[in-house]
C-alpha cells in the first residue's frame, strides 16, 4: 500500500485563493482583458496582412497583460515594481546629498525666533494705549535687551 503525501507550504501567507480554473482573481481579470483586446485585434490584423503577422501582433498586445497577471517578486506585483522603478529613475533627484541639522544651529534658530516673538510682544505692550492705561511707566526696550544680554538669553547673530 503506497502512502500519498500532500505538500503543505510552510509559509501560508504566500498561498493565494483560487477562484476558477485554478487561477486567482487577478489572473482571471488580466487574462480576460487580454482576450478581449487580443482576439479582435487578431482578426483586424488578419484582414490586412498574413496570419503569422496577425498572431505576432496579437501576442504583442496580450503579453503586457500576461506579465501583469503572472509576475510577482518579493510579494510585489509588476505595476508596483514599475512604479518604484519610475519614481527612482525619473521623479527623484539623482544626487541626494546628506544634510544634517546641527543641534546648536537649531538652538540658535529657536533663540532668534523667541527673540522676535518677545520683540513683538513688547512692541504691542508699549504701543497699545487701552492696555497701558493702568500702567504707571512705559516699557523700556533698551533696559529689557540689556537684561537679556546680561542673563545670556540673547544670542549674537
Amino acid at each position: 500500500m503506497a502512502a500519498s503525501y500532500i505538500s503543505v507550504p510552510r509559509d501560508l501567507t504566500k498561498v493565494k485563493s483560487k477562484v476558477m480554473f485554478n487561477l486567482t482573481k487577478r489572473q482571471l481579470i488580466c487574462f480576460s482583458v487580454a482576450a478581449l483586446l487580443g482576439v479582435p485585434s487578431f482578426f483586424l490584423i488578419k484582414s490586412v496582412s498574413a496570419t503569422s503577422t496577425a498572431a505576432i501582433g496579437m501576442m504583442v498586445i496580450m503579453m503586457p497583460l500576461f506579465f501583469l497577471a503572472l509576475y510577482e517578486k518579493n510579494g510585489q506585483h509588476l505595476e508596483v515594481i514599475l512604479g518604484h522603478f519610475i519614481e527612482a529613475t525619473f521623479v527623484r533627484p539623482k544626487e541626494r546629498p546628506y544634510k544634517t541639522d546641527n543641534y546648536y544651529a537649531a538652538l540658535h534658530r529657536y533663540a532668534q525666533a523667541n527673540d522676535e516673538i518677545m520683540e513683538i510682544i513688547m512692541y504691542n505692550l508699549a504701543t497699545e494705549p487701552e492696555r497701558n492705561k493702568g500702567r504707571k511707566e512705559e516699557v523700556d526696550f533698551d533696559k529689557y535687551f540689556q537684561e537679556k544680554k546680561k542673563n545670556g538669553l540673547l544670542h549674537p547673530c
